[in-house]
């Protein structure tokens, strides 16, 4: 299972840090990467990690603001929001699969459970 945590309420302009651990090390191998649902609107692709690191991007919505990482020995992914919008309310998901795919909704491994973001203007 992977879980993910770190959500909460913040105020526009704030941070926030996300995690996401693999208590098992069954994805350890695999890229990861962030999705986000907010009411009304389709899960969207945010950010993903290729299994070493070498390799991230972000959507255009969250570009300079957001930073992805992984710390294998710890078997934890992280995703460091700075510079929170309101638009960045969201239900945040991480998720596991091919670093080329990822960013795909469909082409997805396996879904963690979410964590509430909330920011408030």
């Amino acid at each position: 299972q992977l879980q993910a945590s770190g959500g909460g309420l913040v105020q526009a302009g704030g941070s926030l840090r996300l995690s996401c651990t693999d208590p098992g090390r069954r994805f350890a191998t695999y890229a990861k990467g962030w999705f986000r649902q907010a009411p009304g609107k389709e899960r969207e692709f945010v950010s993903r990690i290729s299994w070493s690191g070498g390799s991230t991007s972000y959507a255009d919505s969250v570009k300079g603001r957001f930073t992805i990482s992984r710390d294998n020995a710890k078997n934890m992914v992280y995703l460091q929001m700075n510079s929170l919008k309101p638009e960045d309310t969201a239900v945040y998901y991480c998720a596991v699969g091919d670093y080329s795919t990822i960013v795909a909704i469909d082409r997805v491994h396996f879904w963690g459970q979410g964590t509430q973001v909330t920011v408030s203007s």
